[in-house]
């Protein structure tokens, strides 16, 4: 496996089992994260996942950080990945960026 920088990792992470347009429906679905797979979103916005072994999972960890609970990944307009850390359900537990109704 390349090596790959920990903020690509955090991000491909979610990336990979990224759901697209169900997030922003009213009945979102948990992602299925495997812990022995690692994601990548790499430098042309193409994204990845690679089944991973243990003998090197400390250097894996060094310099990774974890993704802070209540964070939200999008792909912009423009193509780009974004995350945002904050409110995304509304009072009612509505998607507080869905679809205009």
């Amino acid at each position: 496996m390349t090596a790959f920088s920990t903020k690509t990792f955090a991000i491909a992470a979610v990336l990979g089992a990224w759901a697209g347009p169900a997030l922003a429906q009213a009945g979102a679905t948990p992602w299925e994260l495997k812990p022995d797979m690692g994601y990548a979103y790499d430098r042309d916005g193409k994204t990845y996942s690679y089944k991973m072994g243990t003998s090197n999972a400390g250097e894996l960890l060094k310099g990774a950080k974890k993704v802070p609970k209540g964070t939200l990944f999008f792909i912009g307009q423009n193509g780009q990945l974004y995350m945002r850390s904050g409110p995304y359900l509304e009072g009612d537990g509505k998607f507080k960026f869905g679809p205009d109704q």
